[in-house]
């Protein structure tokens, strides 16, 4: 069965697109604001990471994630634009039979 892509919701996606990428960073950033900020008042840096506070990994995410939704919407708008002319993109999935419910009683 082929299916079509013809528009994207652009505020939708875009909302997705951004929690997903402030969640992702969140993953990432947290710990490396740790380690930096330990290493630089531990001394082992002379100088510490100017700019690199922990603050600024902390800060990071939310940036990512209000970039990540501007891009997101820009793209979707692109795509429904473009899609309008060419038809969009085409996708194929196969159908198979699924288990009638067990109604568990």
């Amino acid at each position: 069965m082929k299916r079509r892509i013809r528009r994207f919701s652009v505020l939708q996606t875009s909302w997705v697109a951004a929690v997903i990428l402030f969640c992702v960073m969140m993953v990432f950033m947290i710990p490396m604001g740790l380690i930096f900020t330990l290493l630089g008042k531990s001394g082992l840096i002379p100088g510490g990471f100017p700019g690199f506070g922990g603050t600024f990994f902390f800060i990071l995410p939310f940036f990512y994630g209000i970039i990540g939704f501007i891009m997101t919407a820009i793209s979707c708008l692109v795509y429904n634009l473009i899609a309008g002319w060419t038809g969009g993109i085409e996708l194929e999935f196969d159908e198979f039979p699924t288990a009638p419910a067990d109604s568990g009683l």
